[in-house]
């Protein structure tokens, strides 16, 4: 089996490092980059061609939905979940209009995060929590 490989953006470490073990802990899940602002997400993902960026919304240097948008715009295979403590439909918005697979908010339950990468990988949209239609590009 080839495994789904992940470029986390997440600006604090310890949330990054629990990302980390909690997709490792998943046969089918293989993190190749950590990136802790926008800027080195954006750098990683052009350099590392993962098959899904996790990019918090709220990120230094490059805000994390213009570093997904970037990421997209470069690389049309690599699919972007967004990861936010933000639930507000402004955020879930900006997240669909930049291209993202999937929103999901930081106070889900932890098996869903594995879920959406797989969502997002196979070209299904992801949402948490459920308010709006996500569609994924093509």
């Amino acid at each position: 089996m080839i495994p789904i490989t992940i470029l986390l953006a997440e600006d604090h470490r310890i949330i990054r490092e629990g990302l980390r073990e909690l997709l490792l802990s998943e046969p089918d899940l293989l993190v190749i980059g950590e990136a802790e602002n926008g800027h080195q997400a954006v750098s990683l993902a052009l350099k590392l061609c993962p098959d899904v960026v996790i990019m918090d919304v709220s990120m230094p240097l490059i805000n994390g939905i213009e570093a997904a948008r970037q990421i997209m715009l470069s690389n049309a295979k690599t699919k972007v979940l967004m990861f936010s403590a933000h639930s507000d439909d402004m955020y879930i918005e900006q997240a669909r209009a930049s291209g993202a697979a999937g929103y999901l908010v930081k106070h889900s339950d932890a098996p869903m995060l594995p879920d959406a990468v797989r969502s997002a990988y196979h070209g299904s949209s992801f949402i948490c929590p459920s308010k709006l239609p996500f569609p994924v590009r093509p």
